[in-house]
C-alpha cells in the first residue's frame, strides 16, 4: 500500500513551511500506509480483547453492554456500546468497500471481463466451496445458519502476511487478491442483506428508496458539494436501520451511488490554471487583493474537482476505517473466553470445526481448483508470473476470515455459546490460514518471469 499521491502531495508543500509536517507527519504517513501496518493493528486490538474478556471478564462484558442513547425530542434511539460499534461504526467500514468496490469495477482491475474474470471466477469458487464444507458439517442443526461465515476474506490481514513475503512473489499476485477480496466483499454483502436479515419494515424500506432517489437527483442537478449529502446518508442509515436490513448495508450503498469521476479533466484544469496564474499575476502586480483572492478561490475549487469524490473519500476515511473502526471492532467483538474446557469444546464443536475447514481447505482448494478450470477451458488467463504453488499460497491466504467472518457470526447465532464457539474457530482458523499461507509463499519456489503475453505456464 503506497500513501496516494494527492495526500503526500499535500504533505510535501506543507513540509515546505511546517517543522511538524516534515517530521512528524510525512513519517506517521509512511508508517500508517505500509501495508502490515493496519494487519499488526488488528492484530493487537485481538490481543488486547483476548487478554481483556480472560482476566477481566465481568469489566469487558459490561463496558461493551453499556447502554449509549441517542434523543431528538421523542425519537429515542438507544443500543449498547457494542452494537454501536457493529451497526454504526462499522457503516465506515462498509462504505469505505462499496467505494472500493465501484472504484474496481468503473477504472480499475475489475474493470472489464478480460480483467476480472479470474479473480471473479476464482472469488466464487472461494465462497461456494467453504459454504458447503460448513453446510456438510451442520446440516439439520440449529447451527445451520452459520454457513455464510467462512465465506469472507479479511483484505486488511491478507494483504499484511502478503507484504512480508517481499519479492518472492509478484507484484501481480497482490492485485489479484485486491480483486479476489474485492468481488467476495460483494459476496459478503449480498448473503448478510439477503440471509441475515430480520422481519422487514416495508414503510422504512420505502423511505430508504426515496432517500436514494433523492441523493441521485441531487446527482443529476450537479450538487458535489459532499457536506450536502451527509444529513442524507445519516437519514438513510436510520431507514435502514429501523426497515431490518443490517444496517451496515446502508454504507455500502451509499458507497456504490458515490462519483468516481472527476468533474474536470486533469488536461482541462492545466489549461484553465494556467490563465488563472497569468490574472493572478497582473492581480498581484496592481495590488488588487479582492481579484487575487477571488482567482485562487477559483483555483482551489478546480483543483477539487480534478479528483473524483469517491477517490477523495476513500483518501480520506481509509485510515479511520482501517485504525480505528476495525481495531475497535477487533477490541468489541474478538474477546471470547478461552480455557481448557472452551477449547476441548470448541475443537469438537461442528460449527468450529466447519468454520476451520470451510476457511482453511474450502478457501485454498476453491479458489485454486476454480483458476485452473478457468485457465483450462479458456474462461481467463492466469496471472503473469504466478506459479501454481504460489496461487495455493494466495489463496490459503484467503482463509484468513476475521473481521467480516466474525461479523457475520454474531449476525448468524443468536446462542451466547455457539456464538463463542464460532469466533474460536474464525480465530484459529485465520491464524492457521495466515501462517500456512505465509509458509507456502516465502519457502516454496520464487515467481518466474515470462514474455509479455497471455502465455500460461505452470510449474
Amino acid at each position: 500500500m503506497h500513501v496516494p499521491p494527492r495526500s503526500r502531495g499535500t504533505t510535501l508543500a506543507k513540509a515546505q513551511t511546517s517543522y511538524a509536517a516534515k517530521k512528524i507527519v510525512l513519517p506517521l504517513q509512511r508508517f500508517f500506509h505500509t501495508e502490515t501496518t493496519s494487519g499488526l493493528m488488528l492484530l493487537a486490538a485481538t490481543a488486547a480483547a483476548l487478554v481483556w474478556a480472560n482476566f477481566a471478564p465481568d469489566s469487558y462484558e459490561h463496558f461493551w453492554e453499556t447502554k449509549i442513547a441517542l434523543q431528538i425530542g421523542a425519537f429515542v434511539l438507544s443500543h449498547s456500546l457494542h452494537h454501536w460499534i457493529n451497526d454504526a461504526l462499522m457503516v465506515i467500514f462498509f462504505f469505505v468497500v462499496g467505494l472500493e468496490i465501484k472504484r474496481e469495477f468503473a477504472h480499475g482491475e475489475l474493470s472489464g471481463w478480460k480483467r476480472s474474470a479470474l479473480p471473479v471466477i476464482c472469488a466464487f469458487g472461494g465462497m461456494v466451496v467453504p459454504a458447503t464444507i460448513y453446510a456438510l458439517f451442520n446440516a439439520g442443526t440449529p447451527a445451520s445458519s452459520g454457513w455464510g461465515i467462512p465465506m469472507a476474506t479479511d483484505i486488511a490481514f491478507a494483504l499484511g502476511v502478503l507484504a512480508l513475503v517481499g519479492d518472492r512473489i509478484p507484484s501481480a499476485a497482490r492485485v489479484f487478491l485486491l480483486a479476489l477480496a474485492t468481488v467476495d466483499d460483494i459476496g459478503a454483502i449480498l448473503v448478510i442483506a439477503v440471509f441475515y436479515t430480520s422481519q422487514l419494515s416495508w414503510m422504512a424500506l420505502v423511505w430508504a428508496v426515496v432517500l436514494v432517489a433523492v441523493i441521485v437527483v441531487m446527482q443529476r442537478l450537479g450538487v458535489q458539494s459532499v457536506a450536502s449529502y451527509v444529513p442524507l446518508g445519516v437519514f438513510f442509515w436510520l431507514a435502514v436501520l429501523a426497515s431490518g436490513v443490517h444496517a451496515t448495508i446502508a454504507g455500502v450503498i451509499l458507497g456504490l451511488l458515490t462519483p468516481t469521476k472527476a468533474v474536470l479533466p486533469k488536461k482541462e484544469f492545466a489549461d484553465e490554471a494556467e490563465c488563472i496564474v497569468s490574472d493572478i499575476r497582473k492581480a498581484v502586480d496592481v495590488d488588487d487583493n479582492a481579484t487575487s483572492e477571488a482567482l485562487l478561490g477559483s483555483m482551489e475549487q478546480l483543483s477539487v474537482e480534478t479528483e473524483a469524490t469517491a477517490d477523495r473519500l476513500i483518501r480520506i476515511l481509509h485510515p479511520w476505517s482501517g485504525y480505528v473502526v476495525l481495531p475497535l471492532f477487533a477490541l468489541a467483538n474478538a474477546g471470547v473466553h478461552l480455557n481448557a474446557t472452551v477449547l476441548r469444546d470448541a475443537i469438537g464443536s461442528h460449527v468450529a470445526q466447519g468454520i476451520a475447514f470451510g476457511l482453511i481447505l474450502g478457501k485454498s482448494l476453491g479458489i485454486t481448483l476454480a483458476a485452473y478450470l478457468a485457465v483450462k477451458f479458456g474462461l481467463a488467463t492466469m496471472v503473469r508470473d504466478v506459479r501454481w504453488s504460489q496461487m495455493l499460497g494466495v489463496s490459503t491466504l484467503a482463509g484468513i476470515g476475521f473481521t467480516v467472518s466474525i461479523f457475520i457470526t454474531d449476525l448468524a447465532f443468536t446462542d451466547p455459546t455457539i456464538v463463542e464457539t464460532g469466533k474460536i474457530g474464525v480465530l484459529c482458523a485465520s491464524l492457521i490460514a495466515g501462517v500456512g499461507g505465509f509458509a507456502l509463499l516465502r519457502f516454496g519456489p520464487r515467481s518466474h518471469k515470462v514474455p509479455p503475453s497471455d502465455t500460461l505456464v505452470i510449474g
